[in-house]
C-alpha cells in the first residue's frame, strides 16, 4: 500500500489543497474577532511571531510524519521507526479530526442558510431582529440539521473522487474562488465612509494593550488557524512526493493562510467602524453583528448591501467547505486502510456518522435540557474536548515524539530531502520542537483551562 500510494499531481495542487485545510472559519471568523478582542494590530504582530516560532515547526512535524509514514495518520506514527505504541498518538489525531467534523459541519451549515437568508432579505432589520433570527434558526429542529447534512454530502461528493480527481481538483477551483470573493468584499468594505478607522485599528499597533493574555491568545490562534493536531496536515503530507520541499511548502501555506486572515480583517473592520460597531463583538460577530453591519453600511444602496452580504456568506461557506474536505479525508483514509474497506464505503461511513453527531450537536443548541451535561450543550462539549484538550495535547506530544523519540537521522533526511537541500535551518527546527514549542503549547493548554 505504501508503494502504490497516490500523490498530488502538481505542486500547485499540493499547496492549495493543504492551504485549504488550514484556511477555514478559523481565518474568516475566528481571526477577526480574536483581533478585535485583543487590541488589533499589536495582536496581529504577535500572532505572526507565533506562527513563525510555533506554527511552522509544528506543521513540519506533521509533514515529516505524513510523508515518511505514507499512510493514514494513525499508521504513519507507527511507521516512524519507533515503538508501535506511538500509533495511539496518531489515532488521537484522527479521533480529534473526526469529532471536529461532526460539530464543524453544523457551523458550516449555518453559512449556507445565511446565503439564502441574505438573498431573500431575511437579515434586514435592527440588531435585535438579527439576534432573534440567529437564535430561532440555530435552535430549530429542522433547518440546521438539514444544512449540516447537505454540506457533509457536498464534502462526501469530493472525497469519493479521490485525491487527484476529488480533493486536488476541488481545491484548484474553491481556493481561487474564495480569494476572488474575499477581494470583492474587501473592496466594497474599504470604500465605505469612515473606513479609515478600521484600517488604522488593523495596522497601527497599540502596545499598551498587550499583556500575557494577548500573547496566549495569539499562540492559541496560530495553533487553531493552521489546523495543527487534527490529522489534516499529516494525512495530506502522505500524498506529497519525495521531491517536495517540506519547509518551502509550509512557508507557502502559512503565507496564504496569513494573507487570507489579514484580508478577512480588511473585510470586516472597515465596515464595522463605518457604522460604529465595536470591533470586539466576539464569536457572534459573523452571524449576529455583521448582517446588520452590511445592511447599515449600505443603507442608501440596499441592493449593494444585499450583494455584499450574499458574497460574504458564499465565501464563508467555501472556507468552511475546504476545511471540511480535509477533516473528512483524515477519517476516510483511516477507515479505508485500517478496516480494509473501499474508499467509497469508508467515506459513506464518515459522512453518516458525522451527520449523526451533527444532529445531536445541532439539537443541543436549542432549549433541550436532555442534551446538556454539567450545564454544557453537546455542541459545547465537542468544542471544549477537541479545541481545549485534544488539540494542544496532541501537538505537545507530537513535539516530544519528533524531538526526543524519532531517530534524528529520519527527521533530518525528511527535512533536508536526504541531504539534497542546503541551508535548511534544521538545527533551528530541532531546537524549537524540543524546547520552545512544547512550552508554548503547554501555556496555551493551561490558559484555555483557566489555570493561567
Amino acid at each position: 500500500m505504501t508503494n502504490e500510494r497516490v500523490k498530488f499531481g502538481s505542486r500547485l495542487g499540493l499547496v492549495l489543497a493543504t492551504a485549504g485545510s488550514a484556511v477555514g472559519l478559523g481565518n474568516v471568523w475566528r481571526f477577526p474577532y480574536m483581533t478585535g478582542e485583543n487590541g488589533g494590530a499589536a495582536f496581529i504582530l504577535i500572532y505572526f511571531a507565533c506562527v513563525l516560532v510555533l506554527g511552522i515547526p509544528c506543521m513540519m512535524n506533521e509533514f515529516i510524519i505524513g510523508r515518511h509514514g505514507a499512510a493514514n495518520t494513525s499508521r504513519a506514527y507507527a511507521n516512524m521507526g519507533v515503538s508501535r505504541g506511538w500509533k495511539t498518538l496518531g489515532f488521537v489525531s484522527v479521533l480529534t479530526g473526526f469529532l471536529i467534523t461532526g460539530y464543524y459541519a453544523v457551523v458550516s451549515g449555518w453559512c449556507l442558510q445565511y446565503v439564502l437568508a441574505s438573498c431573500f432579505g431575511e437579515l434586514q432589520g435592527d440588531s435585535r431582529h438579527v439576534a432573534d433570527y440567529f437564535r430561532d434558526f440555530s435552535s430549530s429542529a429542522f433547518k440546521p440539521v438539514l444544512w449540516t447534512v447537505v454540506i457533509l454530502f457536498m464534502t462526501h461528493f469530493v472525497i469519493i473522487h479521490g485525491v487527484r480527481s476529488g480533493i486536488e481538483r476541488a481545491s484548484k477551483m474553491l481556493m481561487p474562488m474564495l480569494f476572488i470573493l474575499l477581494l470583492i468584499v474587501v473592496g466594497c468594505s474599504c470604500l465605505l465612509p469612515g473606513m479609515g478607522r478600521g484600517i488604522e485599528f488593523l495596522f497601527r499597533p497599540d502596545f499598551s494593550k498587550v499583556d500575557s493574555r494577548v500573547f496566549l491568545a495569539a499562540m492559541g490562534q496560530a495553533f487553531y488557524s493552521l489546523s495543527i493536531g487534527m490529522g489534516c496536515l499529516c494525512t495530506f503530507a502522505s500524498y506529497f512526493s519525495r521531491q517536495s520541499n517540506l519547509l518551502k511548502s509550509a512557508v507557502n501555506i502559512v503565507a496564504i493562510d496569513s494573507v487570507i486572515a489579514i484580508l478577512a480583517g480588511l473585510m470586516i473592520f472597515p465596515a464595522a467602524f463605518s457604522v460604529g460597531v465595536s470591533p470586539d463583538s466576539g464569536p457572534s460577530l459573523i452571524f449576529i453583528t455583521l448582517p446588520n453591519v452590511f445592511h447599515s453600511a449600505f443603507a442608501t444602496m440596499p441592493l449593494v448591501g444585499t450583494l455584499v452580504a450574499v458574497t460574504f456568506y458564499i465565501l464563508l461557506s467555501l472556507a468552511a467547505l475546504t476545511s471540511l474536505i480535509s477533516l473528512h479525508e483524515v477519517s476516510t483514509v483511516f477507515f479505508h486502510e485500517e478496516l480494509r474497506v473501499s474508499r467509497k464505503r469508508a467515506a459513506l461511513t464518515v459522512t453518516l456518522v458525522c451527520s449523526f453527531m451533527g444532529v445531536f450537536c445541532s439539537f443541543s443548541m436549542g432549549p433541550r435540557d436532555w442534551l446538556t451535561v454539567c450545564g454544557r450543550s453537546v455542541f459545547d462539549i465537542f468544542d471544549f474536548v477537541t479545541g481545549q484538550i485534544l488539540l494542544p495535547l496532541g501537538g505537545f506530544l507530537t513535539c516530544i515524539f519528533m524531538g526526543w523519540v524519532v531517530p534524528r537521522s529520519i527527521v533530518s533526511d525528511e527535512f533536508t530531502n536526504w541531504g539534497t537541500l542546503r541551508g535548511t535551518l534544521f538545527g533551528v527546527y530541532m531546537t524549537l520542537i524540543r524546547y520552545v514549542c512544547p512550552v508554548c503549547i503547554m501555556l496555551i493548554f493551561l490558559n484555555q483551562l483557566g489555570v493561567l
